[in-house]
Order: C-alpha cells, then sequence, then structure tokens
C-alpha cells in the first residue's frame, strides 16, 4: 500500500476518532491536543521509491509506537490488519496514559499498552519489531545513544524523529546567560544540551542534535538512513524558540536485525 493511500485512509480512521473521544468524553482528563495521524502527510513527502510501501514490509510481524499520546497510530494500524504494540511512561504521558486505555476498551481493541521509563532502560515488550514509530522522543531522552542502539536490536525498521539546530542560539540572543556567543553547528556531528529551562521551560528536553549529528549517532547506533528530511525553520534553527524549529525525520534500516 503506497504512503498516499495510508495517509488518506488515515485522515478517515482520524475523523472516526475525533467523535468516537467526543462521545466518551472523559471528564477526568483531557485528550493529547495533537493530531498523531498528520504524521502520515509528513511520511508521504519523505519516502521515495519502494520505501513509499512500507508497510509491505511488516508483514505479519509487529508494530510499535513508542511514545504513544493516546495511541491513534497504534490503533490505527490495527485497523489495517497489523498487530500493534504501544510503549509508553504513565508520569510523562499527557494524560498518564488513561486516554489510550480508555480508547482501547472503547475501541475493543487487542493492541498491547506495556509502561516502560526509557531513560532507566531500554527494553520493548517484545524480542522483535518489524517496523517501530520513535517519533518526537529522542531529544526527552537523558540517553541518546542507548536508546537508538537498543532499538536496532529489536527493530527491523523505524521512523524516527527529533528536533534539530543549525545554532546554538537564535538570533539576536548572543550575550545571554546560557550562550555568549553564535555558533553554526549544522555541519558539526555534535547534539547542543540544553538547559534546563531553555526550551519551552520544560526540563524534559535534553539533546538538540546538529543533522550531522543525528546523521553521525543513527550510523553508531546501527541504523543505515534510508529516506530522510527536515520540515521548519531550516535556514536558521535554534534549540529553545518556537520560531527556531526544525524537524528531521528518517526511515531507516537495522544492522542489527
Amino acid at each position: 500500500m503506497d504512503i498516499a493511500l495510508v495517509d488518506m485512509e488515515s485522515q478517515r480512521f482520524r475523523r472516526a476518532l475525533v467523535k468516537k473521544k467526543r462521545a466518551l468524553a472523559p471528564s477526568e482528563f483531557g485528550w493529547y491536543p495533537y493530531g498523531t495521524l498528520n504524521i502520515f502527510h509528513v511520511l508521504s513527502d519523505l519516502l521515495t521509491g519502494d520505501n513509499r510501501d512500507f508497510l509491505s514490509r511488516v508483514g505479519d510481524g509487529l508494530v510499535v509506537d513508542i511514545g504513544a499520546a493516546d495511541g491513534d497510530l497504534a490503533f490505527f494500524l490495527e485497523s489495517l490488519g497489523y498487530r500493534a504494540h504501544i510503549a509508553d511512561f504513565a508520569p510523562t504521558n499527557f494524560n498518564n496514559c488513561r486516554g489510550m486505555r480508555l480508547l482501547k476498551q472503547a475501541l475493543n481493541s487487542s493492541v498491547e499498552i506495556l509502561e516502560v521509563d526509557l531513560d532507566s532502560q531500554f527494553k520493548l515488550p517484545a524480542d522483535r519489531y518489524e517496523l517501530a514509530f520513535f517519533l518526537g522522543i529522542l531529544y526527552h531522552l537523558k540517553n541518546p545513544y542507548l536508546a537508538l542502539e537498543s532499538l536496532a536490536k529489536q527493530a527491523r525498521y523505524a521512523f524516527i524523529s527529533t528536533r534539530v539546530t543549525r545554532f546554538n542560539v537564535a538570533s539576536g540572543a548572543e550575550g545571554a546567560q546560557v550562550n555568549r556567543s553564535r555558533i553554526e553547528l549544522r555541519d558539526a556531528p555534535v547534539a547542543y544540551l540544553v538547559d534546563a529551562d531553555e526550551t519551552n521551560g520544560d526540563a524534559t528536553n535534553f539533546w538538540m542534535f546538529s543533522e550531522a549529528g543525528l546523521r553521525r549517532i543513527l550510523q553508531r547506533c546501527g541504523w543505515d538512513i534510508l529516506d530522510f528530511m527536515t520540515l521548519g525553520n531550516v535556514q536558521d534553527s535554534d534549540p529553545a524558540t518556537v520560531q527556531g524549529d526544525e524537524r528531521a525525520f528518517c526511515y531507516a534500516r537495522s544492522r542489527y536485525v
């Protein structure tokens, strides 16, 4: 199934799921506010050639969504006939994983939900996955090398996205306490460690890779990059501001599995 068709089907599922969430209307928590199924729009631009039929490589194997918000992506893949797991951690999930558990019950789903703290251990529930979705998680982890290498030993293919940065500081912010000078990082294989309140006042932000740094760590951790692109502020990105947000997306194949 070409990614363009997957994208179209995901939007049909999304509309039905929105109705389901409205009908459930939980009073004790709120739904994750962002449309996670819109990732397939991005993947349609990312994937080229035979990679566009990425689901054919899954077969009857397992798929895992790591850091799944309300689990929309896993439930969607289940609707297409695939077996899916969710790996998340209640203390860092938007609604303590209550959203995905309520949806699992309401959809009579067989998706397995397993809680794991990826910063204390990176061990996914099954020994082998044909595909992993690891989207927007890497820069929230203290140990990205461990995470990527461990993932490569359990997943054959993966979609990986993270925030990247071209500069260490936003234009005009030189001389501040955190950064006294502005340095271009894009072509250096590095990762910038943000201060505790530097990015959105959120201390769970840690490592912002340069593009070269992300490519290097993927290679060192056992991944071959099949498709790669960046979106957002691709000319002047920084690790701190909303205006400086740049995201890298890649489709990669493990050399271990």
